[in-house]
């Protein structure tokens, strides 16, 4: 199975620096944990500034990835980045929920407030 050069991408969220590492291993279908390993290991018995500047020619030359939205399943992070559940909600339970939340946001901020004018008063006092 031949790899197409244009697919390998740097994965910064993935990544521990630039993303390289995850990106090369993602593309060749490896655990990225375990090649981020090896390749440190190879950066580090090998003499430090050949693999780094090698690692910073890489991290120019390969794209990062850009993630578009999307509500299912992302094969490149492994995990799902948002459920379909919510899709079949009806307009007007958006609109309750909605109602709900706002109804909660404004009694903690209500809260608040009466907490700082109460320690303002304590202040103004003296």
């Amino acid at each position: 199975m031949s790899k197409d050069i244009r697919k390998i991408r740097r994965y910064t969220e993935r990544g521990k620096i630039f993303g390289v590492c995850a990106g090369i291993a993602i593309w060749a279908d490896l655990e990225v944990e375990k090649f981020q390993t090896i390749v440190f290991l190879i950066v580090l018995f090998t003499g430090f500034f050949p693999g780094a500047i090698i690692y910073i020619i890489l991290s120019l030359l390969i794209p990062e990835y850009n993630k578009p939205f999307s509500d299912k399943y992302d094969r490149y992070s492994r995990e799902h980045v948002y459920e379909d559940s919510d899709d079949d909600r009806s307009n007007e339970d958006l609109k309750s929920e909605y109602e709900n939340l706002k109804h909660k946001v404004e009694s903690m901020e209500n809260e608040m407030f009466d907490k700082e004018r109460e320690w303002d008063k304590r202040f103004h006092e003296n």
